[in-house]
């Protein structure tokens, strides 16, 4: 058979499956459905147990104080006497509920940094950060230790609503990078041997405040 004759027959093929179109395999998989339905457990706690599966370090505070006072016994307990935190509100309000650990030290220097947080995603332990939420890039990625302090009003069931809030409270002035932090930075590139702290913290703390 020729080359043009083989031709033709797959044409003549392609041409009749056309006219007699086969239905989807799967109807439901044009994304106008979500894939995953929420669970039965509080947000709180799916999110925890989703962040310490990804070795990150999860702690409730019932509020203000109570989030200073763990930190301060952290920070006792570690010896961490260099944190950085580029964010103004954050550290006069941390300052004024006496929390006594910052310092003028240097990021590149600094024991442990701390942030804030756009929201978490609970199906994911994920922490959503924003260029806008940092302060820059750099914050809780280069340093040794990254704590997040977030609040129960920022935690959403599924990375699209994480967006979706992100969306909301930019709209069209877009930060110039969204990252979703799951625990420590990890590889097993090396010999399928894990290590942590690669391409970024080696520890994660997510300080989760109860707050309306």
């Amino acid at each position: 058979m020729s080359a043009s004759s083989s031709k033709e027959v797959i044409l003549k093929k392609i041409r009749e499956a056309l006219i007699d179109s086969t239905p989807l395999p799967f109807p439901l998989s044009e994304g106008t459905h979500s894939l995953y339905h929420p669970s039965q457990k509080d947000l709180e706690i799916q999110f925890a147990e989703e962040f310490t599966k990804l070795q990150g370090r999860f702690a409730f505070c019932v509020d203000i104080a109570d989030l200073c006072n763990q930190l301060n016994l952290l920070l006792a307990e570690k010896k961490w006497a260099a944190i950085f935190c580029n964010e103004t509100a954050l550290k006069q309000q941390l300052s004024a509920a006496a929390f006594s650990g910052f310092s003028d030290t240097s990021l590149e220097a600094c024991d442990a940094s701390i942030t804030t947080c756009e929201s978490l995603v609970a199906r994911t332990g994920s922490i959503v950060l924003t260029t806008a939420s940092q302060s820059g890039r750099t914050v809780s990625v280069y340093a040794p230790v990254h704590i997040c302090v977030a609040y129960t009003r920022q935690l959403v069931y599924d990375i699209k609503d994480a967006l979706q809030l992100v969306k909301e409270k930019f709209g069209t002035q877009l930060p110039s990078l969204i990252s979703f932090a799951s625990g420590p930075s990890r590889t097993a590139d090396i010999e399928k041997t894990l290590v942590t702290g690669v391409h970024g913290p080696k520890e994660v703390y997510l300080f989760l405040v109860d707050k309306p």
